[in-house]
């Protein structure tokens, strides 16, 4: 279909939006480059907040290509955006997410780019930073444009040992569904010390209720809350005051589809208790997250990730 593939020379995706950026915010910022035909912002279906990322369409292919150079790396607030052509979803696309592990506490975002960019078109990447200290904490992602890109670069440089390092490096797919019964094994170490079958689950009752026979099936023997339409809910402790719902998502979407987050605030000061949830979609993303999250040190505090049992948490 010829519309199609018009569309697919003048639609943009743009990440990493600043949460508080409205869509109309986003519309006048691209409309500065050339005529837009539509900008949408990606909200939270339930809960309506920004996912930080959106669609705009430009009349004409060559304004989108401006927008691209104009637009891609712009800060905004404390954000960089990224700005590049959308693809239409395919098979070809699904699964280019990579999960890197053991590298260099020096090695930067722009040198990991380097030394995976010869692999294929690199979508976004991200280096886990360690917020007190700012140093790297040796983990990475890195989203390809393509799945078979993603596959050569695990070829090549899972083992690698790069410059300047003794160590090798560990490189694999961030939510491979092979790896599904070694995440299983290991996220059940958090949560089996809860093992009885509950109702529904305290906190957002009508939205999570524990569901015996997906737990069972995923052969979780019922520790962790989960449900076919709400996915996996996530329990992180040791939170900071200051603590948002920007911050949730932000550390926990390079890992996967994350549903929803909720920071629990102090009812008179709306400052964050130090606790909060975020439901994922996928149980082997969840694990991902709950693993290298896990003592993952925010500030000056370490956090702590865990499903949430189906007791609840007081």
């Amino acid at each position: 279909m010829m519309e199609e593939d018009d569309d697919s020379r003048t639609n943009l995706i743009v990440n990493y939006l600043p949460q508080s950026m409205s869509q109309d915010e986003l519309r006048s910022l691209f409309s500065s480059v050339g005529e837009v035909e539509s900008a949408k912002l990606i909200r939270d279906k339930v809960a309506g907040h920004s996912l930080g990322y959106g669609f705009v369409n430009f009349v004409n292919h060559s304004d989108a290509e401006r927008a691209i150079s104009t637009l891609n790396g712009l800060r905004l607030q404390s954000k960089t955006i990224k700005v590049s052509f959308a693809r239409p979803s395919s098979d070809t696309i699904k699964d280019a997410n990579l999960y890197i592990s053991g590298l260099p506490r020096t090695l930067s975002q722009q040198d990991l780019e380097d030394m995976f960019s010869s692999f294929g078109r690199i979508i976004n990447s991200r280096v886990l930073v360690d917020q007190a200290s700012g140093l790297s904490r040796g983990v990475a992602f890195i989203r390809y444009d393509k799945r078979a890109e993603a596959e050569d670069a695990v070829k090549h440089l899972n083992g690698h040992v790069p410059p300047g390092s003794s160590e090798p490096i560990n490189v694999k797919f961030a939510a491979n569904p092979n790896q599904t019964r070694n995440s299983i094994v290991m996220a059940q170490t958090y949560h089996n010390q809860s093992r009885r079958f509950g109702g529904p689950v305290h906190h957002q009752a009508q939205r999570f209720r524990f569901s015996p026979m997906t737990a069972d099936h995923m052969g979780t023997g019922g520790g962790a809350s989960a449900s076919p339409t709400s996915g996996w809910c996530l329990f992180i402790y040791n939170l900071g005051q200051d603590a948002d719902e920007g911050m949730l998502w932000q550390m926990f979407g390079p890992f996967g589809a994350v549903v929803n987050v909720k920071v629990i605030r102090d009812f008179n000061t709306n400052k964050c208790k130090g606790f909060g949830f975020v439901t994922m979609a996928n149980y082997e993303e969840a694990a991902m997250a709950i693993h290298s999250l896990n003592g993952y040190q925010l500030g000056d505090k370490v956090l702590q990730v865990s499903f949430k049992s189906n007791k609840g948490h007081k």
